[in-house]
């Protein structure tokens, strides 16, 4: 099960939300003010800098060439 990021267009609250299934229409909702009006996210999860180290294992696995 995915789970998403979020922000909410009314408050700018970031929050993140399990979904059952990727195709799967879900109806998102604030937890801090209530709005419906929330637009989900980049995530930056696996992202990683050059100089962290992190970046040499996600690099392999990108197709090279």
């Amino acid at each position: 099960m995915p789970i998403y990021e979020y922000r909410c267009e009314e408050c700018g609250s970031c929050f993140d939300k399990l979904v059952r299934s990727m195709s799967s229409v879900v109806e998102v909702e604030c937890p801090e003010c209530h709005s419906k009006r929330c637009k989900k996210s980049i995530s930056l999860f696996g992202l990683a800098s050059a100089g962290s180290g992190a970046s040499a294992s996600a690099s392999s696995c990108a197709p090279s060439g």
